[in-house]
């Protein structure tokens, strides 16, 4: 088939490279206009955008697909499908008309659960241990279209959004692949969702990363998980910006030696870990992030800020 393919991040990548080696025929590439990115805010390319070049594939980045203009040169490629993978821009109902079998989307979740923008973060948080991929045919509403298959995968304790994401790909490639070959013989079955299951998936913001110290260990860690690789679960103590990348929970055994039961605070710290009391449990961080600085176990940390993070001490909610 000839396949219009659109997509913008790292997560659409292994699709990507799945279809360029398939029987099928990449005819165009679409991928989100350039944007600033970095302390310079300097214009950068996708990783759609990146790899397309660097495999000779016809490119498109148009701002928008609502006007016509846009409308018609898509319509111009004369594709079958267009597979949609995280492009992050709307495909008006004009659109979704025009290839022949329509278009299709990689989601990674188990529709009709997460529908919308951070399916794996909200996932992690809601303490779901199981998540998975789905793919569906794509309509006007979000995330609402008729599914065409689905696949599960365990969420781990140690599972960071990071990671989902890089399985989930893997997974959503693969699955591609086989509800291609059903839609080009034309067997393929799709089933409508059941809207009264439906748990919407709202974007993340950078200021749901504080954390609440009066939460439970076992939440905090959730959020952490879920926000790491952004916006990243942050905190202050001593009025310094604080970022976690990783911790665990841990069962408390010196709560009767702490220097007072108030969440937040350091009741142990040695090379390991940092200890924090929150409102139901015990934390250890792990890997941590001081302004300026780089990500670094507690063992490093403690090094050269000791008494920042000495026992007593307190982390602001």
């Amino acid at each position: 088939m000839k396949i219009i393919f659109a997509g913008t991040p790292e997560f659409a990548l292994p699709a990507l490279q799945a279809l360029l080696t398939s029987q099928h025929k990449i005819c165009a590439v679409y991928t989100q206009p350039d944007r600033p990115a970095g302390r310079g805010q300097k214009l950068t390319a996708s990783p759609v955008k990146k790899w397309a070049l660097a495999n000779n594939l016809p490119l498109y980045q148009p701002a928008s697909l609502k006007d016509s203009a846009a409308q018609k040169q898509l319509q111009e490629l004369n594709a079958d499908i267009l597979v949609n993978v995280a492009y992050g821009l709307l495909l008006p109902k004009a659109v979704l008309n025009i290839p022949k079998f329509g278009c299709i989307n990689i989601h990674p979740s188990l529709l009709p659960r997460f529908r919308g923008a951070a399916p794996i973060q909200r996932a992690i948080m809601a303490g779901d241990t199981i998540t998975g991929v789905t793919i569906m045919k794509m309509d006007v509403g979000l995330d609402t279209g008729d599914i065409y298959k689905q696949t599960t995968l365990p969420i781990d304790d140690t599972d960071t959004t990071a990671t989902l994401m890089k399985k989930t790909s893997k997974i959503g490639a693969k699955l591609l692949l086989e509800v291609l070959a059903e839609i080009e013989t034309e067997s393929a079955k799709a089933t409508p969702q059941d809207d009264k299951q439906t748990i919407y998936a709202d974007k993340i913001s950078k200021e749901e990363g504080k954390i609440d110290w009066h939460k439970s260990a076992q939440e905090i860690d959730r959020m952490i998980r879920a926000f790491n690789p952004w916006p990243i679960a942050h905190t202050e103590i001593n009025g310094k910006y604080i970022r976690i990348w990783k911790a665990k929970i841990k069962a408390i055994t010196q709560q009767k030696n702490t220097p007072n039961n108030i969440p937040g605070t350091i009741i142990h710290a040695d090379k390991n870990s940092i200890n924090v009391l929150t409102g139901d449990g015990l934390l250890c961080l792990l890997n941590i992030q001081l302004p300026g600085s780089k990500p670094l176990q507690t063992s490093g940390i403690l090094n050269a800020h000791k008494q920042e993070f000495a026992v007593g001490q307190k982390f602001s909610s």
